[in-house]
């Protein structure tokens, strides 16, 4: 089995930046695939960013795009989201998920992993 554990959320203004972290334990080997979506309330959980084994490949979601950056450190098992630029509809709990296969899927359904979700708030 794989835990996953978020950290990094906080409160920022518009404008501003976080970095979240996603650590990963037990069979980690497994993970080919990383992925941060998030929710934010009444609406449904949505992709934000996947990364591949080597962290190569990547994939946004277009709003993120040229603002987000998702990494990987497979040495750490450490999976990170750096969010620059934040907006008021950015604000979400944010999830880390992992799946087994490779393909950069949009779909949480497609994840097997997922953590407990760190809260990112952004003021206007």
């Amino acid at each position: 089995q794989v835990q996953l554990v978020e950290s990094g959320g906080g409160l920022v203004q518009a404008g501003g930046s976080l970095r979240l972290s996603c650590a990963a334990s037990g069979r980690t080997s497994s993970m080919f695939t990383m992925g941060w979506f998030r929710q934010a309330p009444g609406k449904e959980r949505e992709f934000v960013a996947a990364i591949g084994w080597s962290g190569d490949s990547t994939r946004y979601e277009d709003s993120v795009k040229d603002r987000f950056t998702i990494s990987r450190e497979n040495g750490k098992n450490t999976m990170y989201l750096q969010m620059n630029s934040l907006k008021p509809e950015d604000a979400a709990v944010y999830y880390c998920a992992g799946r087994a296969p490779t393909g950069l899927l949009t779909r949480a359904s497609a994840y097997d992993f997922w953590g407990q979700g760190t809260q990112g708030a952004v003021s206007s």
